[in-house]
């Protein structure tokens, strides 16, 4: 499937621009704010089955959808389609729905999705250069060093001015505005009297040094008051001065603010939640490392990951190392590992390649493939997964594992943040939580997605909705046809979908499956039904029937009904209907056929209600 079209069918299913507030992308997913979640909701199922879509997730007051490494090819196309793009904003959009801790993720996550690739690209040249100051490829003295260095060192220190635009963007403000306030707090000359041991004060109130290099928290809360003030003044000024008096007194009031309150209140935070952390692994140990990588997939899935980078960054400032984010390598590694024993266990050539990939991928720190496309969707590898991360975390621990660069990949790529005193037990984590995960999942063992063929007859063991493989039992008894031998062009070349006829000997529709009755033609002739999967199913009794205006047929059921197997839906007078002049060969389509990797036939010649007739493959 093209990204374009994939594009398509998102944009449709989420409820079309006019649903979308905001949508941004980060590494694998696309994160869409929407005016009504419910929509995308009720057509999870649906999205789920685009071709090129992993997975979805709901976290932070966002719908996420994983795609994967092409994510930035389906944004762009997304934003091709309609007034959707990572600038746009639509009146009440800006305000984060639901609780109160809700709403602290949705705006601390998105505010650094959009800044993320500086991060991460940044953080791989600061890696890449400890790396080379490590084997002595490079002197610190030398120019070479230097200007590589400001190059992987400018997005952190300067971090409150990325902030800063990225946080008004979140909040409807002016973002050249954020962008002042920030740029003024960052000056040289400010830094220097900050940082000059004298008293400082303005108009009186003291000021508190504060160093707002590299600090999250202090501009958060700026941009956030900033946002207020900016609209509160844009109300009461003259529309002939806004342009002029908006910004000025803005940043005039902001700044200050700033620096008397909110910087030293905001750096207060900061130290407070970096002790915290700090208590708790200094006073639990091992345990802290077992908590953080046994859960640190489960806080990804809700968006509590990025609440921990302001704690990262300032434990970076004040201590010069970090010990949370060692946790995240471990619980990808311990995705990689469950992946890769799915990959040996199971039995489906296709989804055994696709979970050797994945777990490469996982390894190189891109987890949402596995973790969504495999381990979640087996249930028990998932669980896996948490032990391997709980057993590297706790192997962290009890090294005391130091890291040392933030914003790089948070897999092999990234195990130069790691360069330090411990970097030799940093590396043995890796193999240590992959080989946990993969022992884990392997022992746990999962339902296999798997179809075979004994005796030419069709064999599924395996039909429950986590492995994705789904059995549809024949809703007529008769003689199988092939949809190429119906006399109808729209049946035989499948334009309606992938499917199977049947030349009834008893005149009865049974359904086949647990769902509702989404349509009942007033003719009677053709009854379609939604399984509860998501699986549409038409079931068209006879060639051309539709001529005999409902004659013959007697229905059971009306549109909406909810049904269940073996409900009698429809009867129909075989002979009468072939004295009219009408074959009453009947054509069974799943019509969302290209919703399914694979759609199989049963081999049999002939069928009755209890054998399974169509396989259908997610």
């Amino acid at each position: 499937m093209k990204h374009k079209e994939i594009a398509e069918s998102i944009l449709h299913l989420v409820g079309g621009e006019e649903n979308v507030e905001n949508v941004v992308h980060c590494m694998t997913r696309l994160r869409f704010n929407l005016v009504d979640e419910s929509v995308a909701d009720g057509n999870k199922s649906k999205i789920e089955a685009i071709p090129g879509v992993m997975g979805t997730n709901k976290s932070a007051g966002q719908f996420q959808i994983i795609i994967g490494n092409n994510v930035p090819k389906v944004f762009q196309e997304l934003t091709k389609l309609g007034n959707v793009s990572l600038d746009k904003e639509k009146s009440g959009g800006n305000k984060p729905k639901g609780k109160f801790i809700s709403r602290i993720f949705d705006v601390i996550s998105g505010v650094f999705t959009p800044i993320l690739p500086a991060m991460a690209g940044a953080g791989m040249i600061k890696g890449l250069l400890a790396v080379m100051l490590t084997f002595g490829w490079v002197s610190d003295k030398s120019q070479l060093y230097i200007i590589l260095n400001a190059i992987g060192d400018g997005a952190f220190y300067f971090m409150p001015i990325l902030l800063a635009v990225s946080a008004a963007k979140k909040f409807g403000s002016n973002i050249f505005i954020a962008g002042a306030i920030a740029t003024a707090i960052m000056h040289p000359n400010m830094t220097a009297l900050l940082s000059s041991g004298e008293k400082v004060s303005f108009l009186g109130l003291p000021v508190t040094p504060v160093s707002y290099a590299s600090t999250v928290i202090p501009i958060l809360l700026a941009i956030w008051i900033a946002s207020y003030v900016e609209k509160g003044v844009d109300r009461i000024i003259p529309s002939m001065f806004k342009l002029i008096l908006v910004p000025t007194l803005t940043i005039l009031i902001i700044v200050p603010v700033t620096l008397i309150a909110v910087g030293p209140l905001g750096a207060i935070i900061g130290n407070w939640l970096s002790s915290g952390v700090g208590a708790l692994f200094d006073y639990t140990g091992v345990f802290a490392g077992l908590l953080l990588g046994g859960t640190w997939s489960l806080i990804i899935m809700t968006g509590m990951h990025y609440a921990f980078t302001p704690i990262a960054m300032n434990n970076l400032t004040t201590r010069g190392y970090d010990m949370i984010m060692p946790s995240m390598f471990m619980a990808n590694m311990g995705q990689a590992g469950a992946a890769f024993a799915v990959g040996l266990r199971s039995k489906n050539k296709t989804f055994k390649s696709l979970a050797m990939t994945t777990a490469l991928t996982a390894i190189m720190g891109v987890t949402e493939p596995a973790m969504y496309g495999i381990n979640m969707r087996l249930k028990r590898p998932f669980i896996g997964a948490l032990i391997g991360g709980a057993v590297g975390g706790g192997y962290y621990s009890m090294f005391g594992v130091k890291f040392y660069i933030l914003g790089g990949n948070a897999g092999l790529p990234g195990v130069a943040s790691f360069i330090g005193e411990t970097f030799l037990w940093a590396v043995l984590g890796f193999p240590i939580a992959f080989v946990a995960g993969a022992i884990a999942t392997y022992l746990l063992g999962f339902e296999d997605v798997e179809t075979q063929e004994k005796d030419g007859k069709l064999s599924t063991p395996k039909t429950d909705s986590s492995a994705q493989v789904y059995e549809i039992k024949s809703p007529i008894e008769g003689t199988i046809v092939s949809l190429s031998d119906v006399p109808d062009g729209v049946f035989s070349s499948e334009s309606l979908g992938k499917g199977i006829a049947i030349e009834p000997t008893e005149g009865k529709v049974i359904s086949p499956v647990y769902g509702q009755v989404t349509s009942l033609f007033k003719t009677r002739h053709a009854i379609g039904l939604t399984t509860n999967d998501g699986i549409e199913l038409l079931i068209h009794v006879g060639i051309d029937t539709v001529k005999l205006e409902g004659k013959h047929f007697t229905p059971h059921i009306k549109q909406g009904d909810t049904i269940k197997p073996g409900d009698l839906l429809v009867e129909f007078d075989i002979e009468k209907i072939k004295e009219e002049g009408y074959p009453v060969t009947t054509p069974i389509i799943i019509t969302n056929t290209n919703s399914y990797l694979n759609i199989q036939i049963t081999k049999e010649k002939k069928i009755n209600l209890t054998q399974s007739l169509l396989t259908i493959h997610a």
